[in-house]
Parts: structure tokens; sequence; C-alpha cells
């Protein structure tokens, strides 16, 4: 799995930072942060679910 994230596109609500803390965080303005763009498999479910419930589609995963 890759990670990619649009920063233009993110809203901060933190609900990435919620569902994959592992894997996403959030600068001082709320925007997301990626902290790894290919995260361990152990983390792929809430990754998935962390794209699933972004209100502003900025996170977009690949094989």
């Amino acid at each position: 799995m890759k990670i990619t994230v649009d920063e233009e596109l993110c809203c901060a609500s933190g609900l990435c930072t919620v569902q994959a803390g592992e894997v996403f965080d959030q600068d001082d303005d709320g925007i997301v942060v990626l902290l790894t763009e290919a995260p361990d498999p152990e983390h792929h479910d809430a990754v998935r679910e962390a794209a699933a419930v972004c209100p502003a589609a900025a996170i977009r995963l690949t094989a």
C-alpha cells in the first residue's frame, strides 16, 4: 500500500489522525501530515478507514 495526500484538499477535520494516528498527523493549522507513505501491513485497515472517512477525499491509496 502506498499513500498520498493532497494538502490543498484537506479540510483539517482530523478524522485521519483518529483512525490511523500512526500514519497521519496534523500541522499547526490542522492540515494532514503523512508520517509514512508505505505503512506496515498491520496499519492497512486503519488507513483504508481513514481514507474512507476523510470528508475532503484528500487521502489516496494505491497498491
